[in-house]
């Protein structure tokens, strides 16, 4: 295996899904055989079997799974060069994800290809990746050396792909290496981590010839780090929460005590906690966001694809009215400086201290990768000077430092977007603290890595949202 290198922020990264797709046509010229492609990264069938019967009766040691081992493994079954696992959204990507799903199906075991309607990443990781292990721990060649070059791709979008490396993740805490790396099959609107790490920013047109492609590139490529970080939510009990894949229910758990909490604490915390690799966000941009996710699960048939998300969410901005409302009309539509505090420890530093949030601001950011939003670098290309001048570091994927911005009303972005100027540099730092009280509010809108929610937030006692990055890095397979 390669050694990890730091994946570099691509100039041109704000290039339509429509010039992506293009760009999938043209690559495919370079042909793969499918026999060739299939006998390199599919496991032997007994294996494939295994596996399926351990999840499906929850059970590495169920009776069908030893079976399997006995009668099988003393046959010397070589492993395949390149083992690769897929999981799918079939929800992402409008019509392709269940015809993905075949033509995956296709070109390796039916096995080894996970619908995640159906199972989920955390199973696979238990049962899956568990019935390797105890083939391995048992003195199987064959499963030992597939658990150790094993490589998981994900068809699906931002979300979908940090739902995948969380439940990846849990294997550092659990003693279980390696750390299988990934790579992405790009389905969703943003795919703004397919794009970082050089899969591209669409589904290409011609996707049946590419898929085979991307499958030998995703064998074969080289090993880069990413950050990750842990996000704990506190927040005063006894409001519903209706949290996305990302975040999970916890008991309750302690904020950083190195930073005191300047209110009155309510009795009972309800917490929630979870990882993302690229963004999270607070304020317009997560609203639009929600609003898109809500109108997507109501009606499937209006999210067909890429281009008619993209409408739907310019819609949606216009709606919510981040162009046309002012901020001092609608306590709704106000600053966040009217609900919202900053603490970070900032380059070089140890300490916490409060960071101003800036009046105009309306959608704050802390974003870890270059790409933002379909491929944009809202944080921007800085000038040593100016780094210099703001004490900032330049930006990097696996340098353990968040860029934290802000939008200010839609017009702000859009000239962020269109990489015209940059958005409103607010501070880096490597752990933030953001404490939320309503006010005239009664909720705010969050997002992680493209998973939005509604976050109901109290009157008379703050809602907290502390990050910090995780001690251990993602693996990611790097493309282009």
């Amino acid at each position: 295996m390669n050694p990890p290198v730091t994946p570099t922020s691509t100039s041109g990264s704000g290039r339509s899904s429509v010039i992506d797709s293009l760009r999938g046509c043209a690559i495919t010229s370079v042909k793969i055989h499918k026999e060739q492609l299939k006998k390199k990264i599919t496991f032997p069938e007994y294996l494939r079997l295994a596996v399926k019967e351990a999840i499906q009766a929850n059970d590495v040691d169920a009776p069908a799974v030893v079976q399997l081992y006995e009668g099988a493994h003393a046959e010397g079954a070589e492993p395949p060069e390149s083992p690769l696992v897929v999981f799918v959204n079939s929800k992402s990507g409008g019509r392709h994800g269940p015809e993905l799903k075949l033509r995956l199906q296709e070109l390796m075991g039916e096995e080894q290809v996970f619908d995640l309607s159906i199972v989920k990443p955390h199973v696979f990781v238990e049962l899956g990746l568990g019935c390797l292990e105890k083939f391995a721990s048992r003195g199987d060649r064959c499963a030992k050396e597939i658990r150790e070059k094993l490589r998981i791709v994900v068809a699906g979008g931002d979300g979908t792909v940090g739902w995948i490396l969380g439940c990846l993740g849990e294997l550092n805490k659990q003693d279980r290496l390696p750390i299988p790396p990934t790579g992405i099959i790009p389905l969703g609107t943003g795919n703004d981590l397919s794009r970082s790490f050089g899969w591209g920013g669409s589904f290409p047109f011609n996707w049946r010839a590419a898929i085979k492609r991307t499958l030998g590139k995703i064998a074969s490529g080289p090993v880069v780090q990413l950050d990750s970080w842990h996000v704990l939510i506190s927040t005063p009990s006894g409001e519903e929460l209706n949290i996305p894949y990302s975040l999970k229910a916890t008991e309750e758990t302690p904020l950083d005590p190195e930073l005191e909490v300047d209110a009155e604490l309510p009795e009972k915390v309800s917490c929630y906690q979870g990882v993302y690799y690229n963004y999270f966000s607070i304020g317009m941009d997560a609203q639009v966001a929600y609003g898109f996710h809500t109108l997507r699960n109501e009606k499937p048939h209006l999210a067909q694809g890429p281009i008619s998300n993209k409408l739907i969410y310019s819609g949606y901005s216009c709606t919510q009215g981040w162009f046309f409302t002012p901020c001092s009309s609608d306590p709704g539509l106000r600053s966040l400086k009217n609900i919202l505090r900053i603490y970070a420890k900032k380059v070089n530093s140890s300490k916490w201290e409060q960071v101003p949030v800036p009046s105009s601001v309306r959608s704050i950011v802390a974003l870890n990768l270059p790409s933002y939003g379909s491929g944009r670098n809202p944080w921007g290309h800085l000038k040593p000077q100016y780094l210099e001048k703001r004490g900032f570091v330049e930006a990097q994927a696996d340098d353990g430092i968040l860029e934290v911005f802000g939008f200010k009303e839609g017009w702000h972005a859009s000239m962020v977007m269109v990489e015209l100027i940059n958005a409103k540099h607010i501070t880096q730092a490597s752990a933030i603290r953001f404490e939320l009280r309503g006010g005239e509010w009664n909720q705010a809108y969050m997002q992680m890595d493209g998973e939005p929610w509604k976050q109901p937030i109290n009157n008379n006692f703050s809602t907290f949202v502390e990050i910090k990055r995780v001690a251990h890095h993602s693996v990611m397979v790097k493309g282009e």
